[in-house]
């Protein structure tokens, strides 16, 4: 008995000197198999911006179109860093990130990568007034990026070629902020691609751009390089439908395509205008935009008139919304001059033309139709409809057809029509105006939402959000 104590003593002491056997980690489920679509982001103005309005921005509406493509739910994750995503992905947090990311050798050794959703320059980029920065090797002071991104490769590159570059990688701001402190003065230098740049000086005038310091990046999807090829075959898919059917480049136009245009002057008198004329005139936006967007309807008024109820162009146009006699006859305005009247013409005009264009025109680009419209004339932008059609173009494509309608000023085009000659270059930038308004408007929108759920005040912009006083340029007015 003794002898059999023993030898169950020695089994539990050499059991006891032994590892216990660890729990096997269940394997992860392979990305697109949930339930729901799960997207990883980064805000931002062309990425993902979710407001009480809706959500929107280039990734934001790719990913849904992409959810619709599968049949499922769109889950949107936003994360604070490039790293968090990378993390995310790893974990199986997520199925893929669309955050408006580069592709790079680094990125494409650790992930698989999306064909191409559009391309950009990356820009050094400083502030206005400061000296221009035309040499890597001799900055003030060392550039800042976003930690893990792919400036911070860009950068690596170029080192052997600039030996005093300097640069440290920041991973508690994102770009946004970066581009925030560039236009404060906090910070000297740092690097953005086209795109951004551009979106961020509708609110942040002061950005500049100096050096290229690289050409046509793709901007990509990444996706976890095991168990993703079910995946990745129903993205390529999608890609290549929505490359064919046009959608793809009807994003970037939406996004991208109005941007590139800008005036520092008028950008500055625009957001002065917001904090002190707009506010005299925003109920009446607000009560007489109906299914419209008011601030879309307050764009409009600004690219008339710049809110001044006296404007008046050469051709007799008057008032906030710059209406011709036999309009605002039409309209029952008894007053061109009374803001209220004026503003309540204008939005029934509008509205009108809206009803009138044709159905193929998707509801999300019959703004800039009537806009178009509004400014040239119905007839007009008709002309250059049909003429589109005859160019082998999309006549119900805003991107298409405001590629036409400069061609209504050569008479080798003009002739074809039913209208005639018309001025269908003014009528572009007349309506990339507008949008561009238009987003300025929503980005301030979005910061005093931001600013009252923060400190639960009346979301007023300070003054240090607001430039200095500038010289308002004279209003842009086309007659009606």
């Amino acid at each position: 008995m003794k002898k059999l104590t023993a030898v169950f003593t020695a089994i539990l002491l050499l059991a006891g000197c032994q590892k216990l056997p660890m729990a096997e980690t269940p394997p992860q489920t392979p990305p697109g198999q949930f339930e729901t679509l799960r997207v990883g982001t980064l805000y931002g103005p062309q990425i993902y911006v979710a407001s009480p309005r809706g959500d929107s921005g280039f990734d934001y509406e790719l990913a849904s179109r992409f959810a619709d493509f599968i049949n499922k739910p769109l889950e949107m994750v936003p994360y604070g860093s490039i790293h968090e995503l990378y993390q995310a992905l790893d974990e199986g947090q997520i199925d893929l990130i669309a955050a408006g990311l580069g592709d790079t050798e680094t990125r494409r050794n650790q992930f698989r990568l999306s064909p191409p959703l559009y391309h950009v320059n990356q820009l050094l980029v400083y502030r206005e007034g400061s000296q221009i920065p035309a040499d890597l090797n001799n900055l003030a002071e060392p550039l800042q990026v976003v930690a893990d991104s792919s400036f911070v490769e860009t950068l690596e590159d170029l080192k052997p070629e600039y030996p005093s570059l300097q640069w440290q990688e920041v991973n508690d701001k994102d770009n946004e902020e970066l581009l925030s402190m560039i236009a404060s003065g906090e910070l000297q230098y740092t690097i953005a691609d086209s795109t951004s740049l551009e979106i961020n000086r509708r609110f942040l005038p002061e950005l500049r751009a100096s050096l290229v310091l690289k050409e046509q990046q793709p901007v990509v999807w990444l996706l976890p390089t095991s168990n993703s090829d079910s995946l990745m075959s129903e993205l390529l898919r999608f890609w290549h439908q929505e490359k064919r059917d046009g959608t793809l480049d009807h994003l970037v136009e939406k996004y991208f395509g109005h941007v590139k245009r800008f005036d520092y002057v008028d950008t500055r008198a625009f957001i002065r205008a917001v904090k002190f004329r707009l506010p005299h005139f925003e109920q009446w936006f607000k009560s007489y935009a109906g299914e419209l967007d008011w601030r879309k309807l307050a764009a409009t008024s600004y690219q008339e008139s710049h809110w001044n109820p006296r404007a008046r162009s050469p051709t007799g146009v008057r008032g906030m919304m710059m209406l011709t006699i036999p309009t605002a006859q039409q309209l029952g305005v008894d007053d061109r001059l009374d803001p209220q009247q004026s503003i309540r013409g204008g939005a029934e005009y509008l509205a009108t033309i809206l009803e009138t264009l044709p159905a193929s025109i998707p509801d999300e680009e019959r703004m800039w139709f009537a806009l178009a419209s509004y400014n040239v004339g119905f007839g007009h932008v008709e002309d250059a409809r049909i003429l589109a059609e005859k160019l082998g173009k999309n006549p119900s494509a805003w991107k298409d057809v405001k590629q036409v309608l400069p061609l209504l000023q050569k008479r080798k085009y003009y002739q074809q029509t039913k209208y005639g000659y018309a001025r269908g270059s003014e009528a572009v930038q007349y309506v990339d105006n507008i949008r561009r308004y238009y987003d300025t408007l929503v980005w301030l929108d979005n910061q005093q939402s931001q600013q009252a759920l923060a400190d639960n005040n009346s979301g007023e912009l300070n003054d240090n959000e607001i430039p200095a006083a500038v010289t308002e340029p004279d209003a842009a007015v086309q007659p009606r």
